[in-house]
């Protein structure tokens, strides 16, 4: 690996291919770090100790949200508005013929749609969390003190474009490291905020746990690692056989064409981390909202809000186990929505193509549906394993009660996190391998 770098960095183009991806990403980690005007740093450190949703929300914006930067939100909206625009294929067949029919121009309408999509998005998120803060009191007051239309119009105004120009921002940086870079810029973005927040980690479950726990952590987050790249890398490959065709060349000539043999990769894992990010706000909202109404004056109020926030709390072993069942619903939910997206059965009929032994057209898309249901069975019990890993971790290491106590705790890096780093580094190890190979260098994966 380090050789491969040292031919990488020998190379001009793709030197500076690198050097844009590092720059920019120093640029967005330095912008994190700007906070908005009016913030109260205590009161945001005491509330991210206690509220799910703002970790969870952090984790996205790449780490700027603890700092309630200008970058706090991140490119979470532009990832709201991507899957908003992909689950909305299938129904409005205009989006859908952009997708499969219109080829390259298509697919920048679309981009150039999720981007006009991303703008209210963004603002919406920044009233939201604007108003959660403004909502929450830490050890020294609100964490925003000048909020709301009716009292702050100029502050909250300005709070929010402030917000929205930062996610666009972010977003402009992150289509920079696509196109100039290696990788893809988005989950770069998100990579980079996930590992400057891991020596944070260490350190607090070095001085909670003490260095066994640490050890045990740092274990256990290795073997995920190597399961989640196994996993990650699974497939299914479908054999697919082209027939021959005879074409009419020029001089009267026949030339016989066709006749390949390939495969379709199905992967076991399509759906990435979308299932963990769903099931985790599914499970967040309704405690945040119920939060509120604790300490109501009404007493069925009171009663019925603080039954659900202890139902949606991770200090009880239910919440995992819904949670498990969350991330496995979601995952075959999101894995067909994306296959059907893709009909294979008819693209494959319209290039002459046919699986040995399976009836081109409906039985086609029969067989494939069958294959993907089991083997996406493997992927969404693998992601509900990631997801509950940490609760497992405490309910064996730690034991009995205080698992219950500590689960809200990850490990060294978190379920989502891991999922995230993973995949991204194995796509900038494909991309740089690919350049390098064009090159004739000898990349990092070795077969």
């Amino acid at each position: 690996m380090l050789e491969a770098l040292r031919n990488a960095f020998r190379l001009p183009d793709l030197r500076r291919k690198l050097l844009v991806t590092l720059g920019i990403l120093l640029v967005y980690r330095l912008a994190s770090h700007i906070p908005v005007p009016g913030v109260d740093r205590q009161a945001l450190s005491v509330i991210f100790q206690s509220n799910q949703l703002l970790g969870l929300l952090n984790l996205l914006s790449g780490g700027a949200l603890q700092n309630f930067s200008v970058m706090a939100m991140g490119v979470y909206p532009y990832i709201t508005a991507s899957i908003i625009m992909q689950l909305l294929q299938p129904i409005i067949p205009a989006l859908s013929r952009l997708a499969k029919e219109e080829g390259d121009a298509g697919r920048n309408k679309l981009n150039q749609y999720t981007n006009y999509l991303t703008i209210p998005l963004a603002a919406l998120q920044a009233f939201g969390q604007s108003s959660i803060l403004a909502q929450s009191a830490g050890g020294s007051g609100p964490v925003l003190r000048e909020f709301g239309f009716g009292s702050y119009p100029l502050a909250t105004t300005a709070i929010i474009f402030t917000l929205t120009a930062g996610t666009m921002l972010a977003m402009w940086l992150g289509q920079i490291i696509t196109q100039e870079g290696i990788g893809n810029g988005v989950s770069i973005i998100i990579f980079g905020g996930i590992i400057a927040g891991m020596p944070q980690n260490v350190q607090r479950t070095a001085v909670e746990g003490g260095f066994g726990q640490l050890l045990v952590f740092a274990v256990v987050t290795v073997l995920t690692v190597a399961v989640i790249v196994v996993v990650q890398e699974g497939q299914r490959r479908i054999p697919v056989q082209y027939g021959k065709r005879v074409r009419a060349m020029r001089g009267n000539r026949l030339m016989v064409v066709g006749g390949q043999s390939t495969h379709v990769p199905m992967r076991v894992n399509s759906a990435g981390m979308i299932p963990l990010i769903f099931a985790s706000s599914f499970l967040i909202f309704p405690s945040t909202i119920a939060s509120y109404f604790v300490g109501s004056s009404v007493g069925w109020i009171s009663t019925v809000a603080t039954f659900i926030y202890q139902f949606f709390s991770p200090q009880y072993n239910w919440y995992w186990i819904l949670y498990l069942v969350l991330v496995i619903g979601f995952t075959y939910f999101y894995t067909d929505v994306v296959f059907r997206q893709q009909n294979l059965s008819e693209t494959l009929q319209k290039q002459g193509g046919f699986i040995p032994g399976i009836r081109p057209g409906f039985n086609t898309e029969q067989y494939l549906n069958r294959v993907m249901s089991r083997i996406t069975l493997v992927g969404a019990l693998f992601l509900g394993f990631v997801a509950i890993l940490p609760w497992l971790v405490h309910l064996v290491f730690v034991g009995g009660a205080a698992a219950s106590r500590a689960s809200t705790s990850t490990l060294l890096i978190s379920s989502t996190g891991l999922l995230i780093v993973v995949g991204v580094v194995l796509d900038t190890m494909k991309q740089l391998e690919a350049q390098l190979l064009m090159r004739h260098y000898e990349g990092f994966i070795r077969r």
